[in-house]
């Protein structure tokens, strides 16, 4: 089994890639990862720990700063598209991470990759904390902004075989994001997919206000990209601000300072469940093959939970459970 990784995809690149990718096959006697950049500098990094580490010579780097549909066709050597060619043609490859461009990423697995047969689109699918303990799946997180409602009915049965994987619920509760939880109320868009979301083979449980993102009531959360980048956006910045002013409040008075020494472990508790290391990155849902798109800041624990997340998703059959539901729908697409 192999999972190939963008080395030079990420802010941290190609130091934290590279550790994040040693430390996977460390754990997992069954895994090979293949890297892909410049192998000089990659070896400079592995410094002697190659066992089941391949590496695959690029001379390119994609950045945020080019266009994503002409890198992929024009950088043909860069990490990312050699990544893609792998994942493509290479049956032992089972998926791929990158920290990379999120919209190179998402052109190249269109362009390089496909979509499953029957989905309109594919779509990112981040999973945040809730406050009971069990995890939240947004989908459509920023790949789709506009978006029909046969759009959204496969970004549901998408994120609800996605999280019965990664979560281990058999039934997980899906709903539309919405202004109000009544059904008549939203856009025209949420008021149109509503009565249609009530044929999909999946437990839909109505329609989510923002406010509840977090609060453990509702497993998968249906929307466009649009809204649902900037409910993670806002859902990120929020907590960052939080654990911030909180911070900053300790430090301002000596009691609280005294204090503080005494919940050093509910701190340490508190950083790491709202930490996105646990499930790696967001999953680019809808693809012929497993890829996992990274924040471009993340680090080494969390190119390795990238890896294990696309272990586990290969070895439960994430994409034959999406094609099985997708037969099973009752609407189709215009």
């Amino acid at each position: 089994m192999k999972v190939v990784v963008d080395a030079f995809g990420g802010d941290n690149a190609p130091l934290e890639v590279v550790e994040g990718a040693v430390q996977a096959v460390r754990a997992n006697k069954e895994l090979t990862v293949i890297l892909t950049g410049d192998e000089n500098k990659i070896r400079e990094i592995l410094n002697g720990r190659e066992e089941r580490i391949e590496i695959v010579n690029a001379t390119e780097v994609i950045t945020n700063d080019d266009t994503p549909t002409v890198a992929i066709r024009q950088k043909k050597d860069s990490s990312l598209v050699r990544a893609f060619d792998l994942l493509k043609e290479d049956e032992s490859v089972v998926g791929m991470v990158s920290a990379g461009s999120t919209g190179a990423i998402l052109s190249g697995a269109i362009m390089k990759i496909g979509r499953i047969k029957g989905i309109s689109r594919p779509a990112l699918a981040p999973i945040l904390p809730t406050k009971t303990g069990r995890d939240v799946i947004i989908i459509d997180s920023g790949a789709n902004v506009d978006c029909k409602s046969i759009n959204l009915l496969h970004f549901a049965i998408m994120g609800s075989a996605y999280y019965s994987i990664v979560e281990g619920e058999e039934n997980p509760r899906v709903a539309l994001l919405n202004n109000g939880t009544e059904e008549h109320k939203g856009n025209e868009l949420v008021k149109e997919t509503y009565p249609l979301m009530l044929n999909l083979p999946v437990n839909f449980v109505g329609n989510v206000e923002g406010k509840e993102v977090m609060s453990g009531n509702v497993d998968v959360i249906v929307t466009d990209g649009f809204a649902g980048n900037a409910l993670l956006k806002g859902v990120e910045g929020t907590a960052s601000a939080i654990l911030s002013v909180l911070k900053s409040e300790i430090k301002s008075h000596p009691m609280s300072m005294f204090g503080a020494l005494f919940m050093k472990k509910t701190f340490k508790a508190l950083k790491t469940k709202l930490s996105a290391d646990k499930h790696g990155g967001a999953p680019f849902l809808g693809v012929k093959k497993l890829i996992v798109k990274n924040h471009g800041s993340c680090k080494r624990d969390n190119i390795t939970a990238s890896i294990n997340q696309v272990v586990k998703l290969y070895k439960n059959n994430l994409i034959e459970k999406i094609e099985k539901l997708i037969t099973e729908m009752k609407v189709e697409e215009d």
